[in-house]
């Protein structure tokens, strides 16, 4: 009993000190300390010598506005931004909606159900070499920092792949671990180029 206790709590504060963490780097990336690092580009803009091009985009889901009471954040609802921001300079994307309804299936997906699909996507231009990347929803408190390295006069593609939370409740046998956009994004996968970035 007192091991699951114990458990319980240690779960808790690393959930605690990821929010911690991720408020932190919201409040620090809404912050322009650079203006020059990209600009945001037409599509087949010619390229200078020694830049590198960096095409961002992620697909998610939340829920219609109105479905929790009480609820605070913009979800559903064009105010729902996703947040980038490139060694200081940083820059508030709007989505595009759609309503959406995906009938459940036997193999479970997160995205079941009905609501709200949001597409961002942005193409931009900077100087080739490494870069320090923060992309964050900061309606859901949640943000993710890699470094990145862009090789000069590459065309990059940066995906966001959004990772769901737990469904509440007794899992069935089989279906442990099942996610839900019910329960809102917890995180990305970032994917550069195909290549999982890991957290450093």
């Amino acid at each position: 009993m007192k091991r699951t206790i114990a458990l319980a709590l240690l779960a808790a504060s690393v959930a605690l000190s990821g929010c911690a963490r991720s408020m932190e780097l919201i409040k620090t990336a809404t912050v322009n300390t650079q203006s020059h690092v990209f600009q945001e580009l037409p599509n087949g803009s010619p390229m200078p010598q020694g830049y590198a091009d960096l095409r961002i985009a992620t697909s998610l889901k939340t829920h219609k506005p109105g479905v929790y009471a009480f609820e605070k954040n913009f979800h559903g609802t064009p105010e729902y931004r996703l947040l980038i921001n490139i060694d200081g300079q940083a820059m508030h994307v709007q989505g595009e909606l759609s309503a959406e309804k995906i009938e459940p299936t036997l193999l479970r997906d997160p995205e079941a159900g009905e609501g709200i699909r949001y597409r961002f996507g942005k193409h931009l231009r900077l100087k080739a070499g490494s870069h320090r990347i923060v992309i964050a929803l900061p309606g859901d408190e949640i943000a993710v920092e890699r470094e990145i390295a862009l090789v000069a006069g590459s065309v990059n593609s940066l995906l966001l792949e959004p990772l769901y939370g737990a469904t509440a409740g007794k899992q069935r046998p089989g279906f442990y671990g099942v996610t839900s956009f019910y329960e809102g994004i917890k995180g990305f996968r970032v994917v550069l180029n195909g290549r999982l970035l890991q957290e450093e």
